[in-house]
C-alpha cells in the first residue's frame, strides 16, 4: 500500500511540476524532462515491477494532459522503468557518476522518442538535436545534484546495494 501512495504521489508531483514550472523553462528552450527523471529515480529504487508501473501511470498521466496520442509517454516510460530497474540490480545505484550516465541516457531515450512525434512542427533536425542534447544534459546534471543533496541530508545511501550474484542461494 505504501508504494502504492508513493507512486501516486510522486507522479502528481512530476506531472504539476511539468505543467507548471518545468513548462516556462521549456519555453526558453530549457527543457527539464522531469518525466524520464522520476521514472528513472522511481525504477533505480524500486526496481523493475515498480519502475514499469510507475513510467506507465506517469506515461499515462503525461498523455491525458497533452493533446496527443494516448500511449505515447506510457509506451515509452514503462519499458524505460523496466530498463532501468533491471539494471538497477548490477548497477552502484549510489555512484553520482552511475546516476548521471542512467539520467543521460533515459533523457535521451525519452527525448528522441518524443521529438519523433514532433519533427513535422519543428524547424528542422539540427534543431531538434540540440533540444535533445540540451535536456539530456540538463536533467542528467539537475537529477544527479538533487539525488547528492537528498543523500547529504538523510545521510545514508538512497537506493541499498545491487544484488551482484543473483544465482546465489546465500
Amino acid at each position: 500500500m505504501r508504494q502504492v501512495v508513493g507512486l501516486l504521489v510522486l507522479a502528481m508531483i512530476a506531472m504539476l511540476l511539468r505543467s507548471t514550472a518545468l513548462s516556462s523553462l521549456a519555453a526558453r528552450g530549457v527543457v527539464i524532462d522531469v518525466l524520464a527523471l522520476a521514472t528513472a529515480i522511481w525504477a533505480l529504487r524500486n526496481g523493475e515491477t515498480w519502475g514499469s508501473t510507475f513510467g506507465f501511470v506517469l506515461g499515462l498521466g503525461a498523455d491525458l494532459d497533452a493533446a496527443h496520442w494516448l500511449g505515447r509517454h506510457a509506451l515509452a516510460l514503462a519499458l524505460m522503468g523496466y530498463a532501468v530497474g533491471r539494471l538497477g540490480r548490477t548497477l552502484v545505484r549510489d555512484s553520482a557518476r552511475t546516476q548521471f550516465v542512467v539520467l543521460f541516457v533515459c533523457t535521451l531515450i525519452h527525448q528522441v522518442w518524443s521529438a519523433a512525434f514532433e519533427f513535422g512542427g519543428s524547424p528542422g533536425f539540427p534543431y531538434a538535436v540540440g533540444r535533445v542534447a540540451l535536456a539530456a544534459v540538463v536533467t542528467a546534471l539537475l537529477g544527479t545534484l538533487l539525488l547528492g543533496i537528498v543523500r547529504r541530508m538523510t545521510g545514508h545511501p538512497l537506493f541499498g546495494h545491487a544484488v551482484l550474484d543473483s544465482g546465489s542461494s546465500n
